[in-house]
Formats: C-alpha cells, sequence, structure tokens
C-alpha cells in the first residue's frame, strides 16, 4: 500500500523541481577561455560571442593560469539570472543599461576598485558600475532592397520614403521588439524622449507590418538574406562584422540624433571570484581591449583609442535618472504606445 505521506512529499518534490525549471534563466550560448585548469572567472554576458572572443582570448593568452567560463544571454534573462534567482557570476555585462543600474542600486553590484585608466566620469557610477564599449544604434539599409531610392539621412526622411513607398516596405522592416527585449525597450524609450518623429516612424512601421525581433543579430540576418530591406536601431558592433564582405549593407547614423549606449560591467555581491572579475574588468578597460572594442563599434569610449564621436552621437550616462524606465505605470504606458502604433486596423 502506498504511503499517502511519502507520496505527497515526492509529488510536491516534483512540483518544486518543474516550477525551477520553468523558472530557469536561459543561456543562449557558452564557451569557455584558456587552460581547463586555470582559475575561473565565470561572466554573463549580453555582448554576442563572436563580438567579445578576441578580447576575451587576448587576456587568458596574457594572463597564464586564469580560465573565463562565458555565457551569452538576452539582457531581460541576464537581470532575471542575477535579480530573482541569485546566480552566482563574477562579471555580470549588459547593454540594457535601465536594467543594471537596476542591478547596482538594488544593492547587487560590489564595490570595487578597478584601473579605469582614462575612462570619462559620466561612464561610471560609483564603484559599482562601469562602461566598458561605446555602442552607436545604427539604422541598417539594403542596397538591393532600397533600389534606386536615396539612402535616408534623418528619420524625417525614413518616414517620407517609407510612407511614399509602401509596396517596396510592407513586411519588410525590422526593429526590436520592447516586449521581449530589454535592450529594445530601452531604446524605445529613449527615442520617445529624443523626439516626437519617434511615434510617427513607429506609427509608419506599424503600417506597414514591421517585423519585431529579440536582438541585433536576428535583425541583420534577416537583412542578408533579403527578407527585410530596412533595420530599425541596431547596435552598431554586430552591423560591423558583416559590413566587410557584405557590399549590400548600408550603415546609417541618423543626422537628427544617434543614440550610443553603454555596455556596462559590474561584480556581483556574490561573486566567487571578485579578484578575478576586477582584474578582467581592468583589462577590458586597458588600451588594448579598448582599440579592439572600439575597432567594432567604430566609436571610442576613452579617447584616443578609436575613432572619436560625431557630432549626431548622443551618449546616454550611467546615472541614476535611468531608474525612471523601470516605474511599471510609465513602462505600461510606453509600451501601450507602441502596441497601439505597431497594430493598426
Amino acid at each position: 500500500m502506498r504511503d499517502p505521506v511519502l507520496a505527497a512529499v515526492r509529488s510536491g518534490l516534483v512540483f518544486l523541481m518543474l516550477a525551477a525549471s520553468a523558472a530557469a534563466y536561459e543561456i543562449e550560448e557558452e564557451r569557455h577561455f584558456g587552460p581547463e585548469d586555470g582559475r575561473e572567472i565565470s561572466v554573463l554576458s549580453t555582448t554576442d560571442l563572436a563580438s567579445i572572443a578576441p578580447v576575451l582570448e587576448d587576456y587568458v593568452a596574457s594572463h597564464p593560469g586564469q580560465r573565463i567560463r562565458y555565457e551569452q544571454a538576452a539582457s531581460v534573462e541576464l537581470f532575471r539570472a542575477i535579480h530573482d534567482e541569485g546566480a552566482v557570476f563574477d562579471l555580470v555585462m549588459s547593454s540594457a543599461m535601465d536594467l543594471q543600474m537596476k542591478l547596482a542600486n538594488d544593492g547587487f553590484a560590489a564595490s570595487i576598485s578597478p584601473d579605469t585608466g582614462k575612462l570619462p566620469d559620466w561612464a561610471r557610477w560609483r564603484n559599482q558600475l562601469f562602461g566598458v564599449g561605446l555602442e552607436p544604434v545604427v539604422t541598417l539599409a539594403s542596397r538591393q532592397g532600397l533600389g534606386d531610392l536615396p539612402v535616408p539621412r534623418t528619420r524625417r526622411d525614413l518616414i517620407a520614403m517609407l510612407r511614399e513607398n509602401p509596396a517596396r516596405f510592407d513586411g519588410r522592416i525590422a526593429s526590436y521588439d520592447p516586449k521581449l527585449s530589454g535592450v529594445g525597450y530601452f531604446l524605445m524609450s529613449q527615442d520617445s524622449q529624443q523626439s516626437e518623429s519617434f511615434w510617427r516612424l513607429a506609427e509608419v512601421m506599424g503600417r506597414l507590418n514591421a517585423r519585431l525581433f529579440c536582438c541585433s543579430g536576428e535583425m541583420i540576418d534577416e537583412l542578408r538574406a533579403g527578407r527585410v530591406a530596412i533595420a530599425y536601431n541596431v547596435v552598431a558592433s554586430y552591423a560591423a562584422r558583416f559590413a566587410p564582405d557584405d557590399p549590400d549593407i548600408v550603415r546609417v547614423a541618423l543626422e537628427d540624433y544617434t543614440l550610443a549606449i553603454l555596455r556596462s560591467a559590474l561584480v556581483p555581491t556574490n561573486a566567487a571570484n571578485p579578484a578575478g572579475a576586477t582584474d578582467l574588468l581592468s583589462y577590458l578597460l586597458s588600451e588594448p581591449a579598448q582599440r579592439r572594442i572600439a575597432a567594432s563599434s567604430q566609436v571610442a569610449l576613452i579617447p584616443g583609442t578609436g575613432p572619436d564621436p560625431s557630432i549626431h552621437l548622443r551618449p546616454i550616462r550611467l546615472d541614476t535618472g535611468l531608474l525612471v524606465y523601470d516605474d511599471q505605470l510609465r513602462k505600461a504606458g510606453l509600451l501601450a504606445e507602441w502596441n497601439a502604433a505597431m497594430v493598426q486596423p
């Protein structure tokens, strides 16, 4: 005869295991750098592995005995892993500036003292959050997709081009889905602060059945495959990897303004190897690493390590003003306005 108490306990354990599995954050990709028996530094990051790998390879080559376990995740998943699930990592990097600031402000970031060199004051918050790369946010276009149309130079140009050529662009515009992507929501909120023309652009994209994606890489894949002609709000370093071997891609830094986000890093308070993480962060802020990072994004965060910012670039500061975008009423209002623009009769 089955023990009903034991059966209940087993059922409860199964339920808890299933619930934990369902709640677990999702990893997109994982890779190890350095010797198997090295002292491990665990990194959780939104940065595409292909983009950051050369820098990490340089680090382990110049630091014998160190090993890096690098896990790539979407910005919302990264935030959930650290804030909600207590995942243990030594260094956390993300381009979702508002979510990183919330982690630091909510007490999840340790105070550390890396070698920051000439890092600008606006690119750090206290001794807890540090910018590691400046990322322009650009529009990409397919030369073939545009045909004989001129490349738009401003959002006003882009709106006019889309309105006047609906057949050409119907279903062939890509952008972030702010409901799925932390970076996408942050960029939408920043765009809405910069200019009223953004909402006109959103309405036009919605009328033309814009396709929404989780990340820059997917938008670029669709652009290169010829399934979309315009990709709005793409992180520049992703585009840089394809530009040399794909002459069809046109990178457009819109001249009314070009946002630039900071990829930022923090060491969680529960890090197993905070000293190793601090050393790795110091390397990421060193001149050799910054030159590699700036070559990818095509703009220098630390002066003298790459191209100077253009006059149209508007870098976003690391400060507590970013927390306004986490307000749930504000977020619900922005997403409702976005949804109204995207889903039209």
